[in-house]
């Protein structure tokens, strides 16, 4: 039989839990709507069809985040995964905006 876990254990399980569905939820969306704003600047097609295709990608994306926040090891590296890739996003979505709106 596996002993008791104490309260402190499972306070700080629920709060690593609460963590990661945080990061899904918000962290997941934030990086999806960047992913989607940068994909419909840089195609090489008419805005309703660039727009078009980013929202439909943003879909797999944001359901990979989520997969991929749930299966990572620690809470920090979720966190992190969803972070860095943002902010390099959120740079690169600046620069196109910097040069007049066209892509590289």
């Amino acid at each position: 039989m596996a002993p008791k876990a104490s309260a402190a254990e499972l306070s700080l399980y629920r709060w690593h839990v609460a963590s990661r569905v945080l990061a899904a939820v918000l962290g997941g969306y934030v990086l999806t709507s960047l992913i989607g704003i940068f994909f419909s600047l840089s195609l090489p097609l008419s805005r309703s069809d660039s727009v078009t295709i980013a929202n439909t990608l943003g879909f797999a994306f944001y359901t990979g985040a989520i997969i991929w926040v749930f299966s990572v090891a620690t809470v920090w590296r979720a966190w992190l995964g969803l972070v860095i890739p943002s902010l390099v996003l959120a740079a690169l979505i600046a620069l196109i905006a910097l040069t007049g709106g066209h892509a590289f």
